[in-house]
């Protein structure tokens, strides 16, 4: 039976942490489902709007060759509907949310991968927002 893995991201300029999450939670699994956040979640969350738009950024990852599938993410509060919904069997998240989603642990195996040590979207910002 196919393994369905499910992740999150805001996925906004995208690089290279973002592929190798994407690559590793791939390989967990059969099937690759991505929540890229909705441009309001992305500004709750953060306090800043997307450099792309939630358009751009869907395509942007359902191009990548191990994605199987995209949807907006509205709401963190509704992981457990997604899971479900999608019918993921393993739920993975960067290991800044560690723990913060195992009581999803009754519905799919959750895990925390360890994000690229110096690669942030935050850092890039600011670096393009200092040197352009």
């Amino acid at each position: 039976m196919a393994r369905t893995v499910i992740t999150f991201g805001t996925f906004d300029v995208f690089h290279v942490g973002h592929l190798r999450m994407i690559e590793r939670a791939a390989a967990l699994g059969d099937r690759l489902v991505v929540g890229v956040s909705g441009d309001e979640l992305n500004l709750a969350k953060k306090g800043r709007e997307p450099i792309f738009s939630q358009a751009e950024r869907l395509a942007i990852v359902a191009a990548l060759k191990p994605v199987s599938e995209v949807f907006v993410e509205e709401s963190l509060e509704l992981k457990r509907d997604y899971v479900l919904q999608h019918r993921a069997d393993v739920l993975v998240m960067g290991d800044d949310w560690e723990g913060k989603f195992d009581e999803l642990g009754d519905v799919c195996e959750v895990v925390y991968l360890p994000r690229t040590p110096a690669v942030s979207t935050t850092a890039l910002i600011e670096k393009i927002s200092t040197t352009g």
